[in-house]
């Protein structure tokens, strides 16, 4: 390491660092993830600008290309950056030019998927592996590699370190866990009794071939780390110790620059929500001592990601010498201004990760509650001011009504919410009611914070009429009321009870309880969950034909680990047709959606989630007077355009959100962000 100068800051987030030449500003990076928007396997302009974005942000090091293929016969059902083809780099040049623009450093992890890759999808090729074998989430059975496949598969590396270094980027990175070095490593998966399999040495063979190989093409002056599992975990035989072992032949080795450590296994559903990428249902930084532990036993630099979301976490890492980079990864997607924010002191304005998930569903990239995430082209994340300031009426103070009022004051304009509660935050303050879904109430606590910075004027209680609205006198109304459970389309909806009943506590559950998911969202699994706290039996009859349709894969995979650790009975493919009421006991009718045939369920209780309808009366009481008809400009809102504005001083009303149609929080957020953005 090469002496640096250190920033007069003395926060050891802001401190310099030092690998070889390449110098990093601070300590905050992000690693490299699939983020879905390579565009013909290349690394192309929305692609750059979703990266570029943390690198305006004060980033010292942006990593890409999660998964990048080096051959072939590694591929996804998925857009993943093609290493395999020299059009590659002149994409880098590009994105290199944009990063370093901002004084920021850009690396790309390049892999092999191996036992991963989907025969199916790309060239419709074998799987291959150290030996032949199936695993649980990617479900291809792997064809041996042969003393060719792993010559060329060597070279294949080598040939995607080059393309990198010639694209004018800072480094590599390989990926061992369950890729395909990794896959060498393991004794699970490998079985080989040839120079590749058995002792440890053997084992990791191939990995340090293709090190050796890459070092050689690229010289001493290019970085090449590894991402590298330091404890699968459990009772897995790469524990600590064995992968401290291999760890050690690499830095013997001297091909490599710095290790990126990870935990845990990659192999099912469950290991990627848990270990790979936790959410908000495991603890924050849950693998920063065992990663702390490896750098105390291993010379070389240690970086860092998982579920290291705020700056306390980050800043602890780097002050105990537990990493040399702290990667804020998902941090950095939900506000790529974090560091910016940092260094100004403006640590408050940080929009936090919550820990969602959202940015692992497949519309990726994306922040649940930061609608600007890979959509960089068409709505930046910085607000510009106008000086056209107007008086603007927000009724409602739930995510939708939250982020307009937020947009319209960051704008400058001049903004009151009208709000019918005594607190902010509409449906989320229910949906954080779930054991693991707590910190939700961080996308209002933020909004809140930022709204009493920005000189809003919030006035709970405000049940709003024509005449509150009308005293404001306002050139734009924004109807942000949300919507009301959606009961009447059943026969005998008399009988029934919402979920939003129980979330409340405002009615008392019974002891035998069913409870209809006619959605596949949090609802309904968050109230049979807490029938099950409370000691009731429940029954969750769900209309889907597999739990939790709506959320994404980590969401989906903590709730099917969550209805087994409480006992949930479910029922899949069933249709709620009527419910009915003989004597003290409900009679609910449910349809077979496969095979039409009914049957009826006694119970005690049955509790509805089927999506909400607008509550939008008083949207339709301003529409027929309001300058615009209540019309909002459909192409002007997905071009990112300004809506048309009155002339004869009339005021205009849009509605967003749940006033609209039953949606999610992100849906929400986003139709509040690109109509006022503009405004």
């Amino acid at each position: 390491m090469s002496d640096v100068k250190v920033n007069d800051n003395k926060d050891p987030l802001l401190q310099p660092f030092s690998i070889k030449r390449v110098c990093f500003k601070n300590r905050i990076m992000s690693t490299s993830h699939a983020c879905g928007i390579a565009e013909d396997g290349m690394p192309k302009d929305r692609y750059q600008r979703y990266h570029e974005e943390k690198a305006r942000g004060g980033i010292a090091l942006t990593m890409f290309g999660g998964s990048s293929s080096v051959s072939g016969d590694s591929h996804w059902n998925f857009p993943l950056i093609n290493l395999n083809d020299d059009h590659v780099i002149s994409h880098l040049q590009s994105f290199a030019q944009r990063i370093h623009a901002h004084d920021a450093k850009l690396m790309c992890q390049i892999t092999h998927l191996g036992g991963r890759s989907d025969p199916t999808a790309g060239n419709r090729l074998p799987a291959i592996g150290p030996s032949v074998g199936r695993e649980t989430l990617h479900r291809a059975f792997t064809k041996e590699m042969d003393q060719h496949d792993i010559g060329r598969v060597v070279k294949a590396y080598a040939d995607a370190a080059v393309r990198c270094k010639e694209g004018g980027i800072d480094g590599i990175e390989t990926f061992s866990g369950a890729h395909l070095i990794g896959q060498f490593f393991s004794s699970v998966t490998n079985k080989r009794t040839d120079e590749f399999g058995g002792s440890i040495a053997n084992r990791a063979r191939f990995g340090l071939m293709v090190h050796d190989a890459i070092r050689e093409t690229v010289g001493d002056d290019f970085l090449v780390g590894m991402r590298f599992i330091v404890d699968e975990g459990g009772d897995s035989p790469m524990g600590f110790d064995e992968c401290l072992e291999i760890a050690r032949l690499f830095e013997s080795a001297g091909t490599i620059d710095f290790f990126n450590a990870i935990y845990g296994k990659l192999d099912t559903t469950l290991a990627l929500a848990v270990d790979c990428m936790p959410g908000m249902a495991s603890p924050l930084a849950p693998f920063l001592q065992a990663a702390g532990a490896f750098k105390k036993e291993v010379r070389l630099p240690v970086f860092h990601a998982t579920r290291i979301t705020e700056l306390a976490s980050a800043r602890y890492a780097v002050r105990e010498g537990l990493l040399d980079m702290v990667a804020m990864t998902r941090a950095q997607i939900a506000d790529p201004h974090l560091v910016s924010k940092l260094t100004r002191g403006a640590e408050a304005e940080i929009r936090p990760c919550v820990g969602a998930t959202h940015c692992m569903s497949e519309q990726r990239p994306t922040c649940l509650h930061n609608p600007s995430v890979g959509r960089e082209n068409t709505f930046p994340h910085q607000i510009q001011r106008t000086l056209a300031v107007r008086k603007v009426v927000v009724v409602g103070g739930g995510p939708a009504g939250l982020e307009a009022a937020r947009i319209c004051a960051e704008r400058g304009h001049d903004v009151t919410i009208l709000e019918a509660s005594a607190r902010l935050g509409g449906q989320i303050l229910l949906a954080a009611k779930a054991s693991w879904r707590k910190d939700l109430v961080g996308i209002v606590d933020w909004r809140a914070s930022e709204l009493e910075r920005l000189g809003v004027s919030v006035r709970h209680n405000r049940y709003a009429d024509i005449r509150d609205i009308e005293e404001i006198s306002p050139d734009v109304v924004i109807v942000a009321t949300g919507g009301i459970p959606d009961l009447d389309w059943i026969s005998g909806a008399e009988y029934c009870t919402t979920v939003w009943d129980v979330l409340t506590d405002n009615i008392d559950i019974n002891d035998d309880v069913i409870v209809y998911d006619g959605t596949g969202r949090h609802a309904a699994l968050t109230v049979a969950e807490k029938v099950r706290q409370r000691g009731g039996n429940v029954r969750l009859m769900a209309i889907d034909g597999a739990l939790a349709m709506e959320m994404a894969y980590a969401e989906q995979v903590i709730w099917r680990r969550r209805s087994y650790e409480i006992d949930l009975s479910i029922e899949l493919d069933q249709r709620l047709v009527r419910v009915e009421k003989l004597g003290n006991r409900l009679h609910a009718t449910f349809a077979n959606e496969l095979t039409g045939i009914e049957k009826v369920h006694e119970t005690d209780q049955v509790i509805v989630e089927h999506g909400t309808v607008p509550l939008d009366a008083i949207y339709h009481e301003l529409a027929p007077t309001s300058w615009n008809k209540g019309i909002t400009d459909i192409d002007r809102l997905i071009n990112g355009q300004e809506q048309l504005a009155s002339e004869d001083g009339q005021y205009v009303v849009y509605r967003i959100g749940d006033a609209v149609s039953s949606r999610n929080i992100h849906a929400a957020i986003l139709d509040a962000f690109r109509l006022c953005r503009q405004l």
